[in-house]
C-alpha cells in the first residue's frame, strides 16, 4: 500500500513539474509571438509611411488593433515562473530583464499606456501624415520606452 501511494505521488509530482516547464514554455511562445505579431504590423505602418505601401486605411486600424490586443494580453504573459527563458523553443536574441518583476506595477501600467494611445491613434489617424505622428509617438513613447528600460538583447 505504502508503495502504492508512493509511486502515484511521484508520477503526480513528475506531471506536474512537466506541466509546469509546458506552461512555462507556452506563456514566454505567447508573449514572443504577440511581440513579433506588432513588430510586423509596424512595418506595415512604416511601409506606408515611406510610400512603399498604399496608405490603407483597413491596414492601419489592423495594426493598432493588433497593438491593443497585445497591450491587453502581455501583462498577464510574465509569471514570476517565466523570468528564465532558457529552455523555451520560443527564446530569441531578446529577453526580458529582471526589472520586469522587480517594478511589475510601472511594466503594466506601460502596457496600459500602450494600449489607450493605441486607441486614440486608431481613431485619430486619416491619411499618411497623421499615421506618420501617430505612429512614431508609439514607437518613441511605448515600444522604445519599455524596450529600453524591460529588454535586453543576449550576448551569443
Amino acid at each position: 500500500m505504502i508503495r502504492t501511494v508512493f509511486a502515484i505521488a511521484s508520477v503526480v509530482a513528475v506531471t506536474l513539474g512537466v506541466g509546469v516547464a509546458i506552461a512555462q514554455q507556452d506563456v514566454i511562445k505567447e508573449r514572443k509571438d504577440l511581440m513579433k505579431a506588432n513588430g510586423a504590423q509596424a512595418k506595415i505602418g512604416a511601409d506606408m509611411i515611406k510610400g512603399a505601401k498604399p496608405f490603407d486605411i483597413a491596414a492601419v486600424h489592423k495594426m493598432f488593433a493588433t497593438f491593443e490586443n497585445a497591450a491587453a494580453k502581455m501583462p498577464d504573459l510574465f509569471p514570476p515562473n517565466s523570468k528564465d527563458e532558457s529552455g523555451s523553443p520560443a527564446a530569441d536574441k531578446f529577453s526580458p530583464t529582471a526589472k520586469v518583476w522587480d517594478d511589475m506595477a510601472d511594466f503594466k501600467s506601460r502596457f496600459q499606456k500602450f494600449g489607450a494611445d493605441a486607441k486614440a491613434a486608431d481613431a485619430s489617424v486619416k491619411d499618411v501624415d497623421t499615421l506618420k505622428a501617430a505612429l512614431g509617438n508609439i514607437g518613441r513613447n511605448d515600444c522604445g520606452g519599455c524596450h529600453h528600460e524591460y529588454r535586453v538583447e543576449k550576448k551569443s
